[in-house]
């Protein structure tokens, strides 16, 4: 396990909170948690690819120590946007995404092609309307005011076992996370807890991945995906509870180029589950890439 992340230097960045590698590579990397995720989500696979790129993990606006955003707009565009203003800062970089952040990032590739110089997807949650689940969790917590009244209730739950939950859905075996990190998660949760916008950021991001499932025309993120021009790789656990690993025969079809690469022993966050997995296949896309957007070798 490498240096918590949370001992890495942090700064805001416009709107957002980012946690950056202090000696990484020469290279830029970003990279994006999913729905109740934080930076803290990318500590492992930061630590193994330091060496290769310098890395910023951004907390989204209103997630981690990101306040809420001015507007009250938790949509997968407006999200897109933040990143996109890391981008400009910073430079091009290889852009990272898990789940909600994987469409984040789709909408990042899409709309400023220039920003981005490869594409590497976490179980992106990308539309598919096939009854799962995870999904149905979060559909049920974006529904108007059912939303507001499990978030309240929620509250009142122990923090470990909301947590420990939340690691029994997202992890292919639970029992194997370090208990370091549980520790980690419980005490960033109860931070939370305090935050008076953390129910509302939460909910409001959970609106906002359901409403792209429904999103028809060319904002659809599968249309996104076909102006994707950035080399793409998509990974997924093949015990995801949250994403169908099926998925990935239409990213296929969609991506201009792509890679798909299914782990066995992974479930919904291979980057915390594999990390030494996930970097070595994130970094060799990154070496094909390093003179430009080459189309990948088959």
């Amino acid at each position: 396990m490498t240096d918590p992340i949370a001992h890495w230097p942090g700064t805001m960045v416009g709107d957002v909170y980012v946690r950056s590698t202090p000696e990484g590579g020469a290279e830029q990397a970003v990279f994006v948690h999913g729905l109740a995720g934080s930076a803290t989500n990318w500590t492992d696979l930061m630590g193994e690819l330091s060496d290769l790129v310098t890395g910023h993990a951004v907390d989204l606006p209103g997630a981690g120590y990101s306040p809420a955003p001015a507007d009250g707009d938790y949509s997968v565009s407006a999200h897109a946007r933040a990143v996109i203003g890391l981008l400009e800062r910073i430079g091009p970089a290889h852009l990272f995404g898990n789940s909600l952040g994987g469409a984040v990032c789709v909408t990042v590739a899409a709309a400023r092609p220039d920003l981005v110089r490869s594409l590497t997807l976490v179980s992106p949650a990308l539309p598919d309307l096939v009854p799962r689940y995870g999904p149905a969790r979060v559909a049920a917590s974006a529904t108007p005011r059912l939303g507001e009244w499990v978030a309240d209730r929620l509250r009142f739950l122990p923090a470990e076992q909301r947590i420990n939950a939340t690691l029994a859905m997202c992890y292919a075996d639970a029992s194997l996370v370090h208990p370091a990190r549980v520790r980690d998660a419980v005490e960033e949760l109860r931070r939370r807890d305090g935050l008076p916008y953390a129910g509302r950021a939460l909910i409001g991001s959970a609106r906002g991945i359901v409403a792209e499932y429904f999103r028809r025309g060319e904002q659809n993120l599968w249309c996104q995906a076909g102006r994707v021009t950035a080399p793409t790789l998509i990974i997924h656990g093949r015990r995801d509870r949250i994403v169908r690993p099926a998925t990935a025969r239409r990213a296929l079809r969609a991506f201009p180029q792509v890679r798909i690469v299914l782990l066995r022993n992974a479930g919904h966050v291979a980057q915390m589950e594999v990390p030494q997995a996930v970097a070595a296949e994130a970094r060799r896309l990154i070496l094909e890439t390093r003179l430009g957007n080459a189309p990948l070798p088959s």
